[in-house]
This record gives structure tokens, sequence and C-alpha cells, in this order.
């Protein structure tokens, strides 16, 4: 549309143009023309001046002459005469050139308004023609702007398509990692829920134990109290027996030699008895028994143990830290660690050695997991036990938790 209206504009300026100079050219060849009337007319004006000087000087000299002079007074009429054509030929000269100025002035005026006519039609003709142009090239534009509109529409449609099918890839995967988050949470929850049902019996069994215990302990310490108190009673008697009756003296000695039986008797039972617990029989350790504490700070890879041991029917307590390690090995016994090298805070060596210089932990299993190889050294350093690569092989894996679980003894 801009480029429309300026050719419309550039085609009128053009037209003005033309015009001022064709009106230009009229001008200057009129002024021309105005010009050389000018002179002609001062040429006669000078002439008829000249003549009527003469008029003036041959009437003066008539005057001073005699009117006996036949011959001048002839000369003077012929100069009469000859003055009077002149000035009658001067007034139809100027009559002529009137009438010349007046027929060149309509000439020049129909001149002029043919040009103007012709200026008028060749403007308008410019102006059609660069309206049809103009029209032209809108109509161009307006077509190129279409085509570029409808293939504007169309990228933008595939770009929407793009789009559309890059947010349902997206919804799909974001659904397919909170499914998976939430089949790895539900199993979470039910791995914990289990391992609180297998800590609540496991706790409930160890109170009753305790409770049997004490309760054992306390039975024991009432026969005891109770047998001593039967001995003081005959140790009583029997002294009393003595004071008030030496005679008694023997039967007293051997109420005490009684006592001192009883005594050993009792001492010899509770070594037979110390003995025989002593020799009590033992179990191997079961795989639903066995406590295997997971310490790495990657979640992922906590989730993927866990579901692995607890395939297997181990119990497992998971730590994200080597702080929270520490402080579970201080509340439970787990029978292993698995430990990462790279863990904020404590890593696995530290992790390791503290282990080690504890006295409740120091023969505790160590498995070390890492992507490393040239961990060697510093892993037998911190006194790891075994250390396995990345990745592993769950064979390798559960073959260390076997081994741990097979050298620990229960009784039967």
């Amino acid at each position: 549309m801009n480029d429309s209206l300026t050719w419309i504009l550039a085609a009128a300026l053009t037209a003005g143009v033309v015009v001022l100079l064709l009106w230009l050219g009229r001008r200057r060849q009129q002024r021309a023309r105005d010009d050389a009337a000018q002179r002609e007319a001062d040429r006669l004006r000078q002439a008829q001046a000249e003549h009527a000087a003469r008029a003036q000087r041959l009437a003066n000299a008539q005057d001073d002459r005699t009117d006996t002079d036949p011959a001048l007074r002839e000369i003077e009429d012929d100069l009469a005469q000859r003055l009077a054509e002149q000035r009658a030929e001067a007034q139809a000269l100027e009559a002529r050139r009137a009438q010349a100025e007046r027929d060149e002035a309509a000439q020049r005026e129909a001149r002029l308004e043919a040009e103007r006519q012709a200026e008028r039609q060749a403007a308008e003709a410019a102006a059609e023609q660069a309206r049809q142009e103009a029209e032209a090239r809108a109509e161009a534009e307006r077509a190129e702007a279409e085509r570029l509109a409808r293939e504007a529409e169309a990228a933008r449609a595939a770009e929407a398509a793009r789009e559309a099918q890059a947010q349902v890839a997206r919804e799909a995967a974001a659904a397919e990692a909170r499914a998976e988050a939430e089949r790895l949470e539900a199993e979470r929850r039910e791995a914990e829920r289990q391992r609180a049902e297998r800590e609540a019996a496991e706790r409930l069994a160890r109170e009753q134990a305790a409770r049997d215990a004490e309760a054992e302990a306390q039975r024991r310490a009432a026969a005891e109290r109770a047998e001593a108190e039967r001995l003081q009673a005959e140790l009583r008697a029997a002294e009393q027996r003595a004071e008030a009756e030496r005679a008694e003296a023997e039967r007293a000695e051997a109420a005490r030699r009684e006592a001192e039986r009883l005594e050993a008797e009792r001492s010899a039972a509770e070594a037979a008895a110390a003995s025989q617990a002593a020799a009590a029989p033992t179990r191997e350790l079961r795989a639903d028994e066995t406590l295997v504490l997971v310490a790495d700070d990657s979640k992922i890879v906590r989730v993927k143990i866990s579901r692995l041991l607890a395939g297997q029917g181990y119990r497992v307590a998971l730590a994200e830290s080597g702080e929270q390690a520490l402080a579970l090995l201080a509340a439970e016994r787990p029978h292993l660690l698995i430990t990462d090298v790279e863990m904020p805070g404590i890593d696995g060596f530290e992790l390791t050695r503290q282990v080690r210089a504890n006295p409740a932990t120091a023969a505790l299993p160590v498995v070390m997991i890492t992507s490393s190889d040239d961990k060697q050294d510093q892993a037998r350093e911190a006194g790891v036990t075994q250390l396995l690569g990345k990745p592993y092989s769950e064979e390798a894996l559960i073959g260390a938790i076997e081994q741990a679980r097979l050298a620990v003894r229960v009784p039967a």
C-alpha cells in the first residue's frame, strides 16, 4: 500500500513538473514577442516624432517665408501629404499590431488551453496508469501477502502439530515417570511396613524373652533366698540348740555339714546348668533374620538394592548419608553394611574406618560399591571386606550377604 501511494505521488509530481516547464517556456516566448512588439511600437513612435518635428520645423519656416514661393509651398504640401500618409500608415500599422496582438493572444490562449487540456489528459493518463500500476502492485502484494499468510498458517499448523506431539510425548513420559515413582513409593512403603511388622514382632519376641528371663531370674533368686533362709533357719536352730543343749553339739555339727553339702550341691547344680547352657545347640541365621544396612546418597540406588534384597527375603535398612548410617548402626545391629564411596559429609571410606574403630561393629562385614578402578588400596586400608565395581553383579552382592549370614550362629 505504501509503494502504491509513493508511485501515485511520483506520477503527480512528474506531471506537475512537466506543466511548470511548459508554462515557463510559453512565458519566455510571450515575453520575447511582447519585447519585439514594444520595439516596433517605439520605432513607429520615434518616426512619428521625427515627422512631427520636421513638420513643425517646416511650419515655422513657412511662417518666415513669403507666400510668393510656389515651389516651396509645393514641397511643404508634399511633405504634409507624406506626413499624413505616414501617420495613416502608422495608425494602420498600430491597428494591425493590436489586431495581431489580439489574434496572437487568442491563439496563445487557445494553445494554452489545448496544452492545458493535453497536460490534464497526460496527467490523468499518468495518474490512471500509476493507479493501475499501483492497483496491480497492490493486488500482487495482496496475493503475495495471502500466499505468505497461507504458508505462515501452514507452518503454524505444522508447528502446533509438532508441539502437540511433543506435549503428548512429554505427558506420556511424565505419566510413566509418575507411575514408576508411585510404584517405587508403594514398594518402599510395603517394604517399610513389612520391616516395621518384622521389627515389631522381633521387639515383642525380645520383650517376651526378656520378661521370661527376668521371671526365671526372679524365680531362681526366690528359690535361692528360700533355700538360704531355710539354711539360715536351720543354722540358727542349730546354734540355738547348741547353746541350749551342749549335748547336741554333734547334732549341730552334722547339721552344719549337711548345710555345706547342700550348698555344694547347689553350686554344682548351678555349674551344671551353666555348662548345659553353653553346650546348647545353635543354628544358622535365616535370611528373614538377616539385617542389611544400605548407605547411598542416590535414592534410585537405594530403591534398587532394597528391591533386590527384599526379593531374596532379607531385612533392609536404608541410609542416605554416612551420618545416618552411623546412627542406624548405634540403634540396630545389622549383619552386613553396603556403602557407596562418594557421599555428602562422611564418605564410604570414613564410614568404614569408624565402623572398624567401634568394638561393637569392628567385625561387621563391609561391601563397598564404586565405579572407579583405583580405589583398591584405599578400600583395603579403610578395612573394606569386599569391593564391587559399577555395574556390579547381583550374584556377587547376594554371595557376599550369604557369606556374612552363614558366619552368624544363633540359639536353636
